[in-house]
């Protein structure tokens, strides 16, 4: 019978006689080295040890079972994800206090020697509250790079955990679930490069104190911290790139002045960009309901330079409006509504020509609107007339990819507009298919049936030769992905009047 594995709690308390890591003699270990051009040598016990250190935390926890050096670097292993799963615990099986014996056996045992990256994931227990100062006083020390803290209550995390020493080397810091007060006695935390905050008890004020000092900062999340009402992002951020914020109850008003942001992801936040940051801006993403809206109407205006711009949306209810807002530098174009994400029935699609009209540059634009259901007003329904736009310049354009393509009137009129104005256009792709894969590996989910989605595909492709071949240039390339032979062998196609 095959011997199971030791779990992680019983490695600390082992009483076998330890092997030899590598298998020989002490003496043969002593006399076993590896030179290396630069002139260093490493015994096979270093490099040994050296995989044990890279070995994921469980594995590295059974091995030192089976040697005396392995235990030694067990209790140095520099990486501690400590949480249900990592600790081999069954929900139904454990008894009482379980979890907390094994986390306190494991980091009172642990020399906190080399501890690079701690996970203490506590967030489904609520006996381990009072253990926690013990635990992050033995754990947290000088030279740890990641810390990620997950807590059952509004635990009051110190400032003083954050010495000297921590705040010169953590580079990542992801708290959950706790009080965070930070003054400016607390220091800069020179490494840090993500921080990430979900339900924390911290003030607007408090939070830019502390990145202010964190010069190095490239990436900050919010999530569901409700004392947070007015939020300035200083210019002295350099080099951040990514924000992220998400507010569940209050609005959260954000001032931007970091210039060189390019992602923003937002959801029930009022944004605002200074012009110092704004200006430099050419590459930006944005992620959020009625982006397509939101962009056009209130961001843009203050991003002159841009030059790449991709559009993330949730759900658009509102129409894209006409502007006199130019983006003469604008070249590549995404707008996307991302998975679950819809377009209100009322939603017109032609209205997106706002961006191809405030972009005389634009050389690229990707347009994925694959939905699940299509509920717009059909092109095979009601009046046959096409909308135009005749005075609409698309000099450069040169590349278009519509995803999701369907029989909507106003996707119709977009592409057509498209082919009558871009004189420079070399390849239009119209892809049928949800989220461009094969129609057999659709993932439509239980209340969307496979038959649903073919259909609308077949109601496309009619589309596209009735009314957009005829207006694809002799230059032009055009591309139609639909449904497959076998799809076609299946179905019966439907009549498209």
């Amino acid at each position: 019978m095959e011997r199971p594995d030791p779990p992680a709690d019983r490695i600390l308390c082992s009483v076998r006689r330890p092997l030899l890591p590598w298998g020989c003699s002490a003496r043969k270990r002593r006399r076993s080295s590896v030179a290396y051009a630069g002139g260093e040598s490493y015994s096979l016990g270093d490099i040994w040890l050296r995989i044990h250190s890279l070995m994921p935390m469980r594995d590295a926890a059974r091995s030192a079972c089976t040697s005396q050096a392995f235990l030694r670097s067990w209790r140095c292993h520099p990486n501690l994800t400590l949480n249900r799963n990592t600790l081999s615990l069954n929900p139904f099986k454990e008894r009482k206090g379980d979890f907390v014996c094994k986390i306190d056996s494991v980091l009172r045992n642990h020399s906190s020697i080399g501890l690079k990256i701690l996970h203490l994931d506590l967030h489904d227990d609520p006996g381990t509250f009072v253990y926690v100062d013990s635990w992050l006083q033995v754990a947290v020390t000088p030279g740890i790079e990641e810390l990620m803290l997950m807590l059952y209550e509004k635990y009051n995390l110190p400032c003083s955990l954050l010495s000297d020493g921590v705040r010169n080397s953590i580079r990542y810091l992801r708290l959950q679930n706790c009080a965070f007060h930070p003054t400016v006695e607390l220091g800069p935390l020179r490494s840090l490069t993500s921080l990430r905050l979900q339900s924390v008890n911290i003030t607007g004020d408090e939070l830019e104190c502390l990145i202010s000092n964190t010069l190095a900062l490239e990436q900050l999340q919010l999530s569901s911290c409700e004392n947070i009402i007015f939020l300035k992002i200083p210019c002295v951020l350099q080099q951040l790139k990514s924000l992220s914020v998400k507010a569940c109850q209050k609005r959260i008003e954000i001032e931007i002045e970091a210039p060189n942001l390019y992602c923003i992801y937002f959801y029930r936040v009022k944004i605002k960009f200074l012009p110092r940051g704004a200006l430099l801006m050419k590459d930006f993403t944005l992620h959020c309901r009625n982006s397509f809206y939101y962009a056009r109407a209130k961001l843009l205006s203050v991003m002159p330079n841009l030059e790449t711009l991709l559009l993330l949306s949730f759900a658009e209810v509102v129409n894209t409006p006409m502007l006199p807002t130019k983006l003469f530098y604008l070249k590549h174009l995404t707008i996307q509504i991302i998975t679950g994400g819809a377009f209100s029935p009322s939603y017109d699609y032609f209205s997106l020509v706002s961006f191809l009209d405030a972009s005389p540059s634009l050389e690229t634009l990707i347009l994925d609107v694959s939905q699940g259901r299509m509920e717009h007003e059909s092109v095979f329904g009601g009046s046959s007339h096409l909308r135009q736009l005749p005075e609409l310049r698309l000099d450069c354009l040169k590349r278009v990819k519509i995803l999701g393509f369907c029989s909507a009137k106003g996707l119709v009129e977009l592409t057509c507009c498209i082919l009558k104005n871009a004189v420079s256009l070399e390849h239009i792709v119209l892809n049928t298919l949800c989220e461009g894969g094969c129609c057999s590996e659709l993932d439509n989910g239980p209340s969307l049936p496979i038959g649903r989605l073919l259909e609308e595909a077949f109601r496309a492709v009619s589309a596209i030769r009735l009314y957009i071949e005829n207006e694809v240039p002799p230059s032009v390339k055009l591309t139609v992905v639909e449904p497959c032979a076998r799809c076609h062998s299946s179905m019966v196609v439907p009549d498209a009047s």
